[in-house]
């Protein structure tokens, strides 16, 4: 089983903390979609034919596309790939995007699962990150799925930002739970290089994020996601019983998976390829028939790097006998040698052999992963 993931480009305007792949400008959108589509038949062998089980449009805003164009990139997918019967497909989509009148057309569409893009339901969050929607239409597009019959929801959240309060972090969260939304993603604000919010902080425009803020804000998260009974299945993200993502869950577990579009990624356990993130070169090596994308073999070290960095930040956490038996012994001494640290410190818990985070490990998260990487010399 295996997933595809499509990069749609183009956003409306340019969130401050934004760093992933994406243009303002839709005058390259009718190009886009055909090399898009010349895309999926050179990339059709890539997963060597396993049953699709996920689809994600991601992005940039995919609610920017129609659902006649997000029909026909599904329909141009079946045409090369068996999709499985129960085959989760997800649509990121943005508040403002996601009128009554665009969700019954989505409803009609093979979409069954919506990843909108809340960030947070008070407008002066949403003025600092420039968002494009408001807290009004934040509330109501996701009531209004619900009215057409869209079950499966996921929202995001941002936290750690300077003008959210405890308080009103807190009432994000009430918020969500009053909806009954059944997945939530919350991410920590980072800095990233070549964004707005970088250039601001080094301006001394903003100030860089308080990470004390960010720490508690997170504890209030997982505190209160365990008094609502969410599983929270990865650092990120929690879910309703028969509510965690298929798609992303696929990427945690090593599963193959194919990216379509600028800047998207695939992964086939022998090699790992990147396409080009820019809109016009993309459109223009597809026209002339030129490879796309850069790839690269994955060595022995970059897999038990990845099984690390992924399955250590979920619930199915990291299996000392999966280590044991397919990589060198240096391998597993060096990660038995090093998770017996934090295991003494209380960072990392043992349930036979698999370790997992305890929730003060969460907050250190990326540095304990790192320590366990292991560098071949």
């Amino acid at each position: 089983m295996a997933g595809i993931y499509i990069h749609i480009p183009f956003c409306k305007q340019a969130c401050h903390y934004c760093d992933f792949h994406f243009s303002t400008s839709l005058k390259m959108k009718d190009r886009f979609l055909i090399a898009l589509l010349k895309e999926i038949d050179v990339q059709k062998n890539y997963l060597e034919h396993e049953n699709i089980k996920t689809i994600y449009f991601g992005g940039g805003t995919p609610s920017l596309l129609t659902s006649i164009e997000i029909n026909s990139i599904i329909d141009a997918l079946k045409k090369y790939h068996t999709i499985s019967a129960d085959v989760e497909i997800t649509l990121e989509a943005n508040p403002d995007d996601l009128t009554f009148q665009k969700l019954e057309e989505l409803k009609q569409s093979p979409l069954n699962r919506l990843s909108i893009g809340i960030q947070s339901f008070f407008d002066e969050d949403l003025k600092w990150m420039n968002r494009a929607h408001h807290a009004k239409q934040a509330k109501e597009c996701i009531v209004q799925a619900q009215q057409i019959g869209f079950k499966n929801i996921t929202i995001d959240f941002i936290y750690g930002t300077p003008t959210l309060s405890d308080k009103n972090w807190l009432l994000n969260l009430e918020t969500a739970f009053h909806l009954n939304v059944p997945h939530i993603s919350a991410y920590s604000l980072t800095v990233e290089p070549r964004t707005a919010l970088a250039g601001f902080v080094k301006s001394k425009k903003l100030k860089a994020p308080d990470e004390e803020q960010a720490s508690r804000q997170f504890e209030m998260l997982m505190e209160q996601m365990a008094l609502n009974n969410f599983s929270h299945y990865e650092i990120s993200n929690f879910a309703k019983e028969g509510f965690v993502s298929q798609h992303n869950s696929s990427y945690w577990r090593g599963e193959k998976y194919l990216g379509l579009g600028p800047s998207a990624h695939s992964y086939n356990r022998i090699t790992r390829q990147w396409n080009i993130a820019n809109n016009a070169i993309y459109i223009k090596s597809l026209d002339e028939n030129k490879k796309a994308f850069e790839e690269e073999r994955i060595t022995t070290a970059n897999r038990f790097n990845e099984y690390l960095l992924t399955s250590l930040r979920t619930i199915w956490g990291c299996d000392s006998e999966y280590i044991k038996k397919y990589f060198p012994v240096a391998y597993y001494d060096h990660y038995i040698k090093q998770s017996q640290i934090y295991l003494q410190q209380g960072y990392i818990q043992q349930h036979q052999a698999i370790l997992t985070l305890t929730n003060k490990g969460k907050l250190l998260a990326d540095k304990i992963t790192a320590d366990l990487f292991f560098t071949e010399i």
